[in-house]
């Protein structure tokens, strides 16, 4: 069983289209300082990102923001930095993903652009080699996921996941649902399986 104690958020730094996006990272947060979990987020203050971070800090938790330094103008303003309870800047975007994967025990996609899929598909990457065993979680608000779902079975179906056990990423509509999956994942030893998301799909 692995032990949860903090939740990485990968997610955009817009806030999209519709309002919806904004919200579920609201509830997110919320839900996961509720559980007493720690944030680790990209470090931003904008759009879904900062939507994230400001509903955990309303609901009294503990956020770790981490941005490289190039980015801190873009992503989000110093003023609003010194609100997260803790801070860390990095030289450039490797060391950022390096860094939030080590201070995380599970990750979740909400919504988001190019940088988000390329970090949770790095996740699923490091799963399918064996570098962990921490539970992924697609936040599928709206149904936002559903192509990048459909490619990720059509490349299984098509063999090019070769260790698709190791590679099932739990899927989640509502946002105040995922700590609750990602506890049951974690207490099923952190593999998800078609067992656990079948519990999942009942709460």
């Amino acid at each position: 069983m692995n032990t949860i104690r903090s939740i990485c958020v990968y997610c955009g730094s817009s806030p999209g289209r519709d309002d919806v996006y904004i919200k579920a990272g609201h509830l997110l947060g919320r839900s996961i300082a509720k559980a007493g979990l720690r944030l680790i987020y990209g470090g931003g203050t904008k759009g879904v990102m900062g939507a994230v971070a400001d509903g955990a800090l309303r609901a009294g938790g503990k956020v770790t923001g981490i941005i490289p330094r190039f980015l801190m103008n873009k992503e989000a303003t110093e003023s609003a930095l010194t609100r997260l309870d803790e801070l860390q800047i990095t030289d450039n975007m490797h060391q950022r993903k390096h860094a939030m994967f080590e201070k995380s025990d599970a990750f979740v996609a909400l919504p988001g652009g190019i940088g988000t899929v390329e970090e949770i598909v790095e996740i699923m990457t490091w799963a399918q080699l064996g570098h962990h065993r921490k539970p992924i979680v697609y936040a599928n608000v709206n149904g936002f996921w559903d192509p990048m779902l459909s490619l990720i079975d059509h490349m299984r179906a098509e063999g090019f996941v070769h260790t698709s056990h190791l590679v099932q990423p739990l899927v989640v509509e509502d946002p105040e649902a995922i700590v609750a999956a990602i506890m049951v994942a974690a207490g099923a030893d952190a593999t998800p399986t078609e067992g656990v998301q079948s519990l999942i799909d009942k709460m």
